[in-house]
């Protein structure tokens, strides 16, 4: 019934905040059974202590009856017991009995104070009401006495008699008029012979105040800890597992695609692990989309572009079976093998294409020195000039304002294919005997790349667009460019977490594009 209780609270997948408190409830079951071990421990610990002084005085006063032959009786017992007070002054109350139960001699009827033994001269007179008060005090003493007396008798003495411990001291404790009293009764047997009893009492209430004490100090510690341990339950759940449970049915409402970002954006500005995860997992989302928006932007685009290339060739084909014309035949085959290549093309650089983003968001980005990689790009491409017929010429430039090198944190090998794609542009838009610049400049924490030459420059107004899918501006060359690279460089760049953007020359021919890194100073 228990254990279904638990589960039913619980539940098969139970929250933090359950678990929390099951493994606190858990601890505090196992420090309350220790406490209460302890606390049970302390009274007998504390008792033994002083049954022990009480067995080692009993010891000593049996040892001087017998060494001093002592007889038991009571005017013998009570002239010992006046000669030996320094063994009883620590106690409350020391009593002998014999045999016969009864009381031979009591500490409380003597005066054990040494300042007793001295003569006193000194004669107080009293009158007559405080001689009546007097005698009504001693009754009342003698009767508490009485009492004491058959107490100790009924439940020290004869319990001791049929003890399994006589002959042995023995303890009993007793609550009497609120005072807590260790009592410790031994036989009194000397030469094998059993002469009576020793009771030695005393008061102690220290016991009852430790333990009280002790019990209080633990009740005040667990209401503390109870107390903590609540305010943190409330800490925990409004500031950790709130926002969690915000985080899982933002997660749930993603995967049924029903965003709703206003459960989370109020962790946006928190500054801890929740804020940023916060963050984190909105970004996340964010890229997820756009790059479903990009694959089904994508695969539109190359459907129209391959749409193109098809009705071409469909029409080709046709007017290739209804015409005998070899000069015809032969234009039509062209086209056709045209049309391939370049669906050819499209598929393959498409292809390509989305390799190279899957590939580049698995690779991890480092610091890498961008001056050192545009000048070995720069020195292949220049290799490559030489023995062409444009005599073209690339000269490189950078400017830091530090005297560090400019480090950006990124993929290499996707920095040096950007800086490829735009210089294969750069060259073939520009004329023979030019040159080409490319530029690397650091300022406010950001580097720039600038790659700018001496061709004809953007004739679109919107130079924007150079950077959609499959746009080219090539007239001459139709088909032989799919118009993917300025897009690819784009992608890249975004990535790596940096913009880029394309304008005509302020000098009046030629094309510049500028690319901005977040410059990486770690």
């Amino acid at each position: 019934m228990e254990r279904k209780l638990v589960l039913n609270f619980f539940g098969k997948n139970p929250s933090i905040l359950k678990k929390f408190l099951l493994i606190n409830f858990i601890i505090f079951s196992v420090i309350g059974l220790f406490t209460v071990f302890y606390l049970t421990a302390i009274e007998p610990n504390l008792v033994k202590k002083k049954t022990s002084k009480h067995a080692q005085i009993i010891d000593n006063t049996i040892n001087h009856i017998e060494r001093l032959n002592i007889k038991f009786e009571k005017d013998e017992i009570g002239r010992f017991l006046l000669s030996t007070r320094f063994l009883f002054q620590s106690l409350d109350r020391v009593q002998f009995f014999d045999n016969d139960l009864n009381l031979l001699g009591d500490t409380n009827v003597l005066d054990l104070d040494p300042r007793s033994f001295s003569k006193k001269f000194k004669v107080t007179e009293l009158e007559i009401g405080e001689i009546e008060v007097k005698s009504k005090l001693d009754k009342a003493s003698k009767k508490i006495q009485t009492q004491n007396e058959i107490f100790i008798i009924e439940n020290i003495i004869l319990k001791y008699k049929t003890s399994r411990n006589f002959g042995n001291p023995f303890t009993v404790n007793s609550k009497i008029n609120n005072n807590y009293i260790v009592s410790t009764i031994k036989n009194v047997n000397i030469k094998d012979k059993n002469l009576g009893y020793l009771v030695i009492s005393e008061l102690s209430n220290e016991i009852i105040i430790a333990v009280e004490e002790r019990k209080n100090f633990i009740l005040r510690t667990a209401l503390v800890v109870a107390l903590v341990i609540f305010v943190f339950s409330i800490f925990l759940n409004k500031y950790f597992l709130r926002p969690i449970k915000s985080l899982v049915d933002y997660t749930r409402s993603i995967k049924d695609k029903d965003i709703k970002t206003d459960t989370i954006e109020k962790f946006f500005k928190r500054k801890d692990e929740v804020g940023l995860l916060s963050n984190s997992l909105n970004s996340m989302t964010q890229d997820l989309y756009k790059r479903i928006n990009i694959a089904e932007t994508f695969s539109t685009d190359l459907t129209h572009e391959i749409r193109n290339p098809l009705a071409s060739l469909k029409g080709a084909s046709e007017l290739l079976d209804t015409t005998n014309e070899p000069e015809k035949r032969s234009k039509l085959l062209k086209i056709i093998s045209h049309d391939i290549i370049r669906i050819e093309r499209l598929i393959t650089d498409y292809s390509q294409m989305l390799k190279d983003e899957a590939a580049l968001s698995r690779e991890k980005m480092k610091k890498i020195d961008i001056t050192s990689i545009v000048r070995s790009v720069i020195d292949d491409f220049n290799s490559d000039l030489l023995n062409s017929k444009k005599n073209i010429n690339i000269k490189f430039d950078a400017i830091s304002d530090n005297k560090t090198k400019p480090n950006i944190l990124g993929v290499e090998s996707r920095v040096e294919q950007v800086l490829a794609n735009l210089l294969d542009n750069s060259i073939s838009f520009s004329p023979p005997n030019s040159e080409i610049k490319v530029l690397v400049k650091s300022e406010d924490k950001k580097v720039n790349l600038a790659v700018e030459d001496q061709g004809s420059g953007f004739n679109e107004k919107d130079i924007g667009k150079i950077f959609n899918r499959f746009y080219s501006n090539r007239p001459e060359k139709f088909g032989e460019h799919t118009g993917l690279g300025l897009n690819i460089v784009k992608n890249i760049i975004e990535l790596h977490g940096g913009t880029i953007n394309a304008l005509n020359s302020t000098k009046g021919t030629g094309a510049r594009i500028n690319i901005n890194f977040p410059e990486y100073s770690v």
